[in-house]
Formats: C-alpha cells, sequence, structure tokens
C-alpha cells in the first residue's frame, strides 16, 4: 500500500473543503489568542515560551517572508503603497489557486498535488485574513494586549500585518573572526518567525518540489 492510496487520505471536494477550513481554524484560533493574551514581544527580551528549541513569540509582519517588504525592493514606492500591493497581489493568488484546485479536484490529479494545493491555499487565506482584517479588528499591541472590535484599529482595512509565533531556534555559534563581512557576529540557525498558515504553505510547496516528477508528468 502505497502513501495517499488509502481512502482516508483521498481528497475529494468535501474532505479538500474540511482539511482547508481546520488549517484555517487553528491558524486564525492561535492567532487570536496571541493577540489577546500578550502584547508584542521585545527584540531581545524574553519569550512566551522558551523550551531552547522551541520558542512562542509575537511579532507582527508587515511584509512578505522574513519581513522583506516591497518598498524595500523598489525603492520609489512607498511603505503604505508597497503594504497594499501585498495584500491585492495575495487576493489575486488565492483566486487563481481556487480555481486551479476546483479543477484539480473535478479530474482525476494525483492525491499528492490535491494535497499540496490544499496546504497552500489554506496558509495563503490565513495570512490574507490578517492583511485585510487585522488593522480593523484590533487595537495596537505595542506595550499592551490589544483588544478586539475597538472604537478605531491600528490600521485600515487592506492594512493590516500578519501574525506570527513559532520559532525553532535550532542552533547558535559565532561564526570565526577569519570570515570576510560575518567574522565574529553570532548566528541562529531557522530564528525565522512563522505561523501555522506559513507552516502549510512551506508543507504544500514542499510536496510539489519534492514530489514534482510525480505529480507533473
Amino acid at each position: 500500500m502505497t502513501l495517499f492510496s488509502t481512502s482516508v487520505l483521498k481528497l475529494n471536494r468535501k474532505k479538500a473543503f474540511f482539511l482547508i477550513l481546520l488549517i484555517l481554524v487553528i491558524d486564525q484560533v492561535s492567532k487570536f489568542y496571541i493577540k489577546l493574551n500578550y502584547p508584542l514581544s521585545i527584540y531581545g527580551g524574553p519569550a512566551i515560551i522558551d523550551w531552547g528549541f522551541f520558542k512562542i513569540l509575537f511579532i507582527e509582519n508587515k511584509g512578505m517572508a522574513w519581513g522583506t517588504k516591497i518598498s524595500d525592493l523598489i525603492p520609489f514606492i512607498s511603505e503604505e503603497v508597497g503594504k497594499l500591493i501585498l495584500t491585492l497581489f495575495r487576493l489575486v493568488a488565492i483566486v487563481f489557486l481556487g480555481n486551479w484546485l476546483w479543477r484539480v479536484l473535478s479530474d482525476k490529479s494525483l492525491q499528492l498535488l490535491r494535497w499540496a494545493l490544499c496546504l497552500i491555499l489554506a496558509g495563503a487565506v490565513g495570512n490574507l485574513i490578517d492583511s485585510i482584517f487585522y488593522g480593523v479588528w484590533f487595537s495596537h499591541s505595542y506595550g499592551q494586549i490589544a483588544e478586539f472590535m475597538p472604537d478605531q484599529g491600528y490600521a485600515s482595512i487592506f492594512y493590516g500585518h500578519v501574525v506570527d509565533m513559532l520559532q525553532f531556534p535550532l542552533a547558535t555559534w559565532v561564526w570565526p573572526e577569519w570570515m570576510p563581512f560575518v567574522g565574529g557576529e553570532t548566528y541562529t540557525f531557522f530564528e525565522y518567525v512563522f505561523n501555522v498558515a506559513d507552516f502549510a504553505i512551506s508543507c504544500g510547496v514542499g510536496v510539489l518540489l519534492f514530489f514534482n516528477k510525480r505529480i507533473f508528468k
């Protein structure tokens, strides 16, 4: 019996919908919990939970992966315009992914492709909710715990920040002094902070990359 061959792992439209919904619920519940119980983590300050190899923090990402902003890549675009472009791009990408997944579920495509698209779509929708609505739904979290549905949120619609909280700093070392550019600096492997939606997207993309020859014959 091969991977994804059992009926439990075979995705039809109903199972795909519930998988996406489950990921969205876990993602949004974790973000709401962090937002409504903790202020933003201070850089270099204590983590909410610190097990060494695993930490829970609370940061807000205004940009793309690793905090990169469109305004960093295109200097003549303001941060506000870059943020709006990013949110609109995410919205267009979700429409494209949703249409692709619907067509894949309509034919006899590989189960691996169905799983990958479900994971990517769920993660994309989870982060899009943050970007569109969180600025209106919450007050700011700087030095305080956010309030849900305040009289005025911390940003306008489409300008919300994505909530990240999970970190796996697996190892830390100091580069040798003789190394150019980084000599003597401390480096932490995998210090990036992410969320459940990011994890789902990464898993989906990983499936596409690892099984690309089986999926895209």
